[in-house]
């Protein structure tokens, strides 16, 4: 059997219904089976996959962005950013923003943003008299900071899989993050003078200095966690614990938000979550495999080499594909398939695989407010209680400073690269 046939199975599967990480196994199954492999091939790349040690962080930051939900810390969040942007026309919907650039420091995850800040600032915002669309929109495309700005699970997948250093990766998210999140905030300026939304009044100091105090130790967590990383006390993935273990501090002994009966089902919903990743990652880690074997990555780069050696060019390629792709996979299974079917391009013209990781995964993050299967549209649909025609037509505007964001740092490089290189030299 030709490797189309694989294809054609997987994507048949997924079209009827059947949960990914199943279609990519059985699919993965027939086409071995064709070929006249031994099956036992397969258990053993399955655990392969997961045995990786910089994938335990995956967990704590999920717990960490659990915890924080929980613990009462994403309102405390929300109330500081409110006393830094509030003051401007569109005030929530800057707030919205700055919320997920702070929160993106400590989760890592898109859908924790999403569906835990989500909650505040959608009430938020329409109790203030904003459209419910419009809110869903925002809460949606600002959401997708939160896996580029680090720590983030999709940057440390791509750095286990591309063997990459998660430290670079997680420094190179940084101004990438920010200037998403500038875009976002510039077009709802333009959008708030259009619709005529109103400003806060300017917080009085001690209100500044009382929600600076509230939200002090919850900010403190970045600061934790890369603090200990630059100067070598820790490696990223026990960033991920030490994150894990500060933030249930806080619920449990600061704040108080959290009783000691909550844990076991905060613990069990970390499993489950991180249940479904590894799964993911196990199985898309064998589609990777079973494609490798039959050269697609050898032929893909073959192709793309012929038609042009310019990395600019190859880039700018691979950004349409991506977005592409993004409509319809998964996020961390489209990183897991086909960032061994590029690596060998990338290599072989020169680009950076810091600069690339970054560039891959905010094409896939754009993918996650795309439908058919835009996972960030549909968590923020529920929590909105919209249809989910009504977020992604709401939604559709955001992608434009989004996508100039991409070309920005597919263009340049820099922009990338400029942290990593001051940081770790």
């Amino acid at each position: 059997m030709t490797v189309g046939p694989l294809i054609w199975i997987w994507l048949g599967l997924m079209v009827i219904g059947m949960p990914l990480f199943i279609s990519m196994g059985i699919s993965c199954l027939i086409y071995l089976w064709a070929n006249g492999e031994i099956l036992l091939s397969i258990p053993q790349r399955l655990t392969a996959a997961a045995n990786s040690f910089p994938l335990l962080a995956a967990p704590f930051f999920m717990l960490t962005g659990m915890a924080m939900n929980t613990a009462g810390i994403t309102t405390r969040i929300y109330d500081f950013a409110e006393t830094l942007v509030g003051r401007f026309r569109g005030g929530l919907a800057h707030v919205n923003v700055i919320g997920s650039v702070i929160f993106a420091g400590m989760s890592g995850s898109a859908v924790a943003d999403a569906a835990g800040l989500g909650t505040i600032e959608i009430k938020a915002m329409t109790d203030e008299g904003y459209p419910v669309p419009f809110s869903a929109a925002v809460t949606a495309a600002s959401a997708t900071i939160g896996p580029i700005i680090p720590p983030s699970v999709p940057l440390l997948i791509y750095g286990v899989i591309a063997d990459v250093s998660i430290g670079r990766l997680f420094a190179g998210g940084f101004i990438p993050g920010l200037l998403m999140a500038a875009a976002l905030m510039v077009m709802i300026h333009f959008m708030a003078k259009r619709r005529g939304f109103a400003a806060h009044p300017a917080p009085t100091f001690r209100k500044f200095v009382t929600t600076t105090r509230k939200a002090f130790l919850s900010l403190m967590t970045p600061v934790i966690l890369f603090g200990g990383m630059m100067i070598g006390v820790f490696t990223p993935t026990e960033a991920a614990f030490a994150a894990a273990a500060y933030a249930l501090i806080l619920g449990l002994f600061v704040y108080r938000e959290i009783s000691w009966r909550e844990l076991p089902k905060l613990f069990l919903d970390t499993v489950e979550t991180n249940g479904v990743v590894l799964v993911l990652v196990m199985t898309a880690s064998l589609l990777g495999w079973v494609l490798a074997r039959a050269q697609v990555p050898q032929m893909l780069g073959a192709w793309i080499l012929e038609t042009t050696r310019n990395p600019l060019l190859i880039l700018l390629m691979i950004n349409v594909f991506l977005l592409i792709v993004g409509c319809f996979m998964e996020t961390l299974a489209a990183l897991i398939v086909l960032t061994p079917v590029f690596m060998p391009v990338i290599k072989a013209v020169g680009i950076d695989p810091v600069h690339f990781g970054l560039v891959i995964v905010l094409n896939l993050m754009i993918g996650t407010l795309t439908p058919p299967v835009g996972i960030v549209l549909f968590v923020v649909a529920r929590v909105a209680k919209l249809p989910f025609e009504v977020v992604t037509r709401a939604t559709a505007p955001f992608l434009v400073p989004l996508i100039v964001v991409l070309i920005l740092i597919t263009v340049f490089p820099e922009l990338v690269l400029l942290l990593p290189r001051v940081i770790f030299g």
